[in-house]
């Protein structure tokens, strides 16, 4: 019942875009940048390259690090920069698994001050009395998930970053210009004349990657009509660890729990509002502005008050049609980005980081080159059908939840609650949730690489 509600609010014109958009996506063609020879003296050699130091990149670049890669992590601006709450006051949803691979690479050490955990999820759908209620308690004594302000695992990132000198290099602010490749390198050409030499160029860059486009690598995808508002509340009551998301007409509205500030309690909204809308209530004075994020909110926790910037994020799903060209890989948003309905964005690029740095250590100890081809061939086949069928997934739901049509209103109400009321099914969405099933890589099991 459940599967048959999701696709109700697909059409089969849609469904059989969808289809033909991914089918239709060309092969890559083979060195299809150009072929180049430099002399430049002032050269960085590196074992791998990571093109951007974000979240995803950021994380790559302390995985490989750790286990004796030697990377050098280049980004147009500075980690400073990016740590600000004015450069991103977004937070996320980080799974388990994702908290298991972070902790194993040392950046949980300085988050776990920072963290809230997700003890329970409740999903509804506007005011109906049907609901979906996850409790971490069915499964085990571990959360569903933690919440961190970007901000905060930015920093975190950064600080772990710096505990590697003799295998991480930092190159910023500096941007790439150019790409060469030959037999057995790639080389990257910086802005200020630097050159960045290694076997495997990895593009953390996000949805906009210069790499992924010089490798030929092409995408689709479409832009929703839909934009994310995202802002920080404190309430009057405690949010108690729980998570929210109500699906309104215009696309669902999250109150998801951060750590208490002292005695102030704190939630992160992101709010989906159709994009000529969310413009307007964007230009709202605080006082506006407020009146309507309340009356979402609705009295549970009490009073509210704004208490952090406002943002806004343009919605869309891009998909690359290949992870890999040669001596290049990507990660992260620079070969998918999804809906943010069900909050796994990061997630699938923290898998990304996991997968390709258990294939590159593996194989730099079977003494193989880093960009073997077995082994880049083996990190697209792992990631690309998990990242591809979450995209699908969320895609469905966004369409089938973002409107208010009776009939299809029915049909997913009754589809949480029949999910609400099977214990089994429910454990298994939980478990999703936790991101704890599948063909997971050994750092997110919390297994060392060897």
């Amino acid at each position: 019942m459940i599967i048959g509600s999701l696709f109700g609010g697909f059409t089969l014109l849609e469904m059989q875009r969808l289809l033909y958009d991914l089918a239709a996506m060309k092969p890559l063609r083979k060195n299809s940048y150009p072929l180049q020879r430099n002399n430049s003296p002032a050269l960085i050699q590196a074992d791998v390259a990571v093109v951007g130091a974000g979240m995803v990149g950021g994380t790559l670049a302390c995985a490989l690090a750790r286990y004796g890669i030697h990377t050098a992590v280049v980004d147009r601006l500075e980690p400073s920069t990016m740590v600000a709450h004015e450069f991103d006051g977004r937070a996320s949803a980080i799974a388990l698994s994702g908290q298991r691979l972070l902790k194993m690479l040392g950046v949980w050490s300085h988050l776990e001050s920072k963290s809230e955990p997700i003890k329970e999820i409740r999903v509804a759908d506007g005011k109906s009395l049907l609901f979906l209620h996850f409790d971490h308690t069915e499964i085990g004594d571990e959360p569903l998930g933690f919440m961190i302000e970007n901000r905060h695992l930015r920093a975190a990132i950064a600080t772990e970053m710096q505990l590697h000198p003799n295998k991480l290099s930092i190159v910023s602010p500096a941007s790439v210009t150019a790409l060469v490749t030959d037999a057995d390198t790639v080389t990257l050409s910086l802005e200020d004349g630097r050159k960045i030499r290694a076997s495997l160029v990895i593009s953390a860059e996000g949805r906009g990657s210069k790499i992924r486009g010089w490798s030929g690598i092409k995408t689709t995808g479409w832009k929703y009509k839909q934009t994310a508002i995202v802002t920080t509340i404190a309430h009057e009551q405690s949010h108690d660890s729980i998570a929210h998301e109500h699906f309104l007409p215009a696309g669902p509205f999250a109150i998801l729990p951060l750590l208490d500030n002292g005695n102030v309690h704190r939630s992160s909204l992101v709010w989906t509002e159709n994009s000529d809308t969310a413009s307007e209530y964007m230009t709202l004075d605080d006082s506006d502005f407020l009146m309507e994020i309340a009356d979402r909110v609705g009295g549970f926790l009490g009073t509210v008050s704004l208490i952090g910037p406002r943002f806004s994020y343009p919605l869309g799903m891009q998909f690359a049609s290949k992870y890999t060209a040669g001596r290049i890989a990507l990660v992260g948003d620079s070969a998918h980005s999804i809906h943010p309905i069900a909050g796994q964005g990061l997630n699938l690029g923290l898998r990304d980081v996991a997968a390709l740095t258990e294939i590159i250590v593996d194989g730099k100890q079977l003494g193989l080159d880093l960009a073997h081809p077995q082994g880049i061939a083996r990190y697209e086949r792992w990631r690309r059908s998990d990242n591809l069928s979450m995209a699908i997934v969320t895609d469905i739901l966004n369409r089938l939840f973002s409107n208010d049509v009776g009939p299809i209103k029915l049909s997913r109400d009754v589809g949480l609650a029949l999910v609400n009321k099977i214990p089994p099914l429910r454990r298994i969405f939980m478990m999703h949730a936790m991101g704890t099933v599948g063909d997971l890589p050994r750092l997110m099991r919390g297994e060392q690489l060897s």
